[in-house]
């Protein structure tokens, strides 16, 4: 199990439990968490579930893959620390982690 901090791009701070083996993105939508649409259901076809992994925990969650590359380049998104959630997968290591969300997902 991880907690994991959301940030809303209004500023709203919202903590969920996420269990290990599940995806990011499973977490988020299994906690009610709203910025995260996830419209292919977490396949990296849509780029709906981008978030931003705080600096501090990109080495944990590792760097954008090959899967995720094409759906963030379509959505033009440069941000630092950009991730798709449905390829983060949830380990008892990221305890603790924190990510942004978007203002809006494409």
């Amino acid at each position: 199990m991880a907690q994991v901090t959301f940030i809303a791009h209004d500023g709203a701070v919202i903590t969920i439990d996420c269990a290990a083996g599940q995806s990011l993105m499973e977490g988020a939508r299994a906690g009610g968490i709203d910025g995260i649409e996830a419209v292919c259901g977490g396949n990296a076809y849509c780029g709906t579930c981008r978030c931003y992994v705080d600096a501090a925990w990109r080495g944990v969650t590792g760097a954008v893959t090959e899967i995720e590359l094409p759906m963030i380049e379509t959505a033009g998104d440069g941000t630092p620390g950009v991730r798709l959630s449905c390829q983060i997968a949830v380990t008892d290591k990221l305890d603790g982690l924190i990510v942004r969300l978007p203002d809006s997902q494409m």
